[in-house]
């Protein structure tokens, strides 16, 4: 795995030279925050998530390299087996063992090499366009490296490219906002503690919810978790940790399992993000 890791990213300088000027063309790009974005050192960039380009659009605008994880499977369709890597993707194989785990050590790795990498806390791509409740594994991963994660909140990129359409629509605004690093340091003698990593995530969302003006829903937006019992936080109501560590009130349960893949990238949508790219550079 640690030989996937180098080869990730080795043509993202490149790769990053062609996109971000065929994206600038294409799309209104307006970035507040930037400066919160650490200069060097590990940090996890944690933005909302309801566009295909979104994985795109934030190493647009980010002055150094970012690092996400993907199915392996891309690496068999000829339209995504050079361009994820290329943009620094680690393919992670699903099958046998413990894909979740393996997700995280490899971005672990990432940070512990004082790099960023770009985590969707809600899992996958948001198809109501609401902001979902967020998953532990940004938490995990922050406790684990002492990395800190910042909360991004994008607008204007479900406009771009609504669900299930085909190609992105040109010269529409985007808005990409960095919040306050989250630090997780005060926490990290209790990295074991779901309570904890539920109000560090939790903290992570409310941020998220403000930058983007999101409305946000305390629901999973990953289908194997919506059987988990939650309640909807109303607009304007900052989410509580004390009662959302299981939906319950428990503070115990564990986070269901989802794709690792879809936690760390934003799931089964960046094969079609090839096709919006090509349409782009076609527009450009």
């Amino acid at each position: 795995m640690a030989g996937k890791d180098r080869e990730a990213g080795q043509l993202y300088p490149v790769a990053k030279a062609i996109i971000t000027p065929v994206f600038r063309f294409s799309w209104r790009f307006h970035v507040e925050g930037l400066e919160k974005v650490p200069t060097e050192g590990p940090a996890l960039i944690c933005p909302n998530h309801t566009s295909v380009l979104d994985s795109f659009f934030v190493p647009a605008v980010l002055p150094r390299r970012i690092t996400y994880v993907g199915k392996a499977e891309y690496m068999d369709d000829w339209k995504t087996k050079h361009l994820f890597p290329a943009m620094g993707m680690i393919p992670i194989d699903r099958g046998g063992g413990s894909a979740s785990e393996r997700a995280l050590s490899a971005a672990q790795r990432v940070l512990e090499r004082g790099e960023l990498f770009g985590i969707y806390p809600e899992g996958t791509r948001s198809r109501d366009g609401v902001l979902h409740r967020g998953h532990t594994g940004p938490a995990r991963l922050a406790l684990r490296t002492g990395a800190p994660l910042i909360p991004v909140g994008i607008r204007g990129s479900r406009e771009v490219m609504p669900p299930d359409a085909k190609y992105p629509t040109p010269f529409r605004p985007v808005v990409i906002r960095f919040g306050t690093p989250v630090d997780v340091t005060k926490y990290q003698d209790r990295a074991n503690d779901r309570l904890i990593l539920r109000q560090i995530i939790d903290e992570v969302m409310f941020a998220i919810r403000e930058l983007s003006g999101q409305e946000y829903r305390n629901v999973y937006a990953t289908k194997k978790a919506e059987s988990v019992p939650t309640e909807v936080a109303h607009v304007g109501e900052r989410p509580h940790p004390e009662r959302e560590a299981d939906g319950n009130g428990n503070g115990s349960a564990a986070d269901p399992e989802v794709d690792p893949a879809a936690v760390a990238s934003g799931g089964g949508e960046r094969r079609s993000a090839a096709d919006a790219l090509a349409g782009a550079r076609r527009r450009g």
